[in-house]
Formats: structure tokens, sequence, C-alpha cells
């Protein structure tokens, strides 16, 4: 997960044969972002995503907390009643950010290639790649 500006935010680990997108929700929930004053604000504006993040579980989770969700409808998944959920274009092409910082992280070989055999010392590199990160900016 990241933010508008590219910078990493938080990050699950799964198994390498495992699709993403079941765990949005997880990812979601793991993040805060602390402010000046009161809580850490714990529900983004709104989140985008591909195409392969459209699922209802996804929207509806976005729909109960009130975040706009910026993921485009699968082609042939919403032939049912209703209409299909919109997507705003101009948002949606913000959406490369995640895909320039996946590219950054992987220009680390220890992240590209996963050398460490427990996910524990794969997610501690990972976190290492994600303050260079912060370091750069």
């Amino acid at each position: 997960m990241t933010d508008g500006n590219g910078l990493p935010m938080g990050a699950l680990l799964t198994a390498g044969q495992r699709h993403e997108a079941p765990f949005f929700a997880d990812v979601m929930n793991q993040v805060r972002v602390p402010r000046a004053t009161g809580r850490p604000r714990k529900r983004p504006e709104a989140v985008a995503g591909d195409r392969a993040y459209d699922s209802e579980e996804n929207r509806r989770w976005c729909w109960r907390r009130n975040i706009e969700s910026i993921i485009p409808a699968r082609n042939g998944m919403h032939t049912g009643p209703g209409r299909p959920p919109t997507c705003d274009e101009e948002k949606y092409e913000q959406r490369n950010v995640i895909e320039r910082l996946v590219g950054r992280l992987k220009e680390r070989r220890r992240v590209a290639t996963r050398y460490e055999k427990k996910a524990s010392h794969y997610k501690a590199m990972l976190q290492w790649a994600f303050v260079g990160e912060y370091l750069k900016r």
C-alpha cells in the first residue's frame, strides 16, 4: 500500500501463488496515519486498484466505510440487475504510483529475488527498503 505521493505505508506477506485481492481489507486495516492532534486516521478518502480488485467484498468493504473505490469493473462481471459500478478515470490514472513504487523496490536485489527462507526475514528486508524510500525523499 502506498500514499498518493508514492511513499510506502504498509505491506502484507502472503504465499507467492496467492492472489492479493482477498487480502485487500487486511492491508487496509493495517495502516494508521498519525495526525497532529487526535487519533490516527484509518480511513482514506479513496482507494485505487486495478481490475483484479473488482469484487463485491472489496466494494462493500469500501462502501461500509464511506471510501470512494476507484476500481474499474472487470469485463462481463456485472451483468445482473442494477447499474455496473463506475470508476473516475482521472483519479484512476494516478494508480500508476503504486506500480512505480514496486519498480523502485525491485531495484533492490534482496527484495526482487527472495533470498531469505523465513518470511519474517524477508519482511524485514522489505521494511528496510521502505526506510530507504523515505530517506530518498
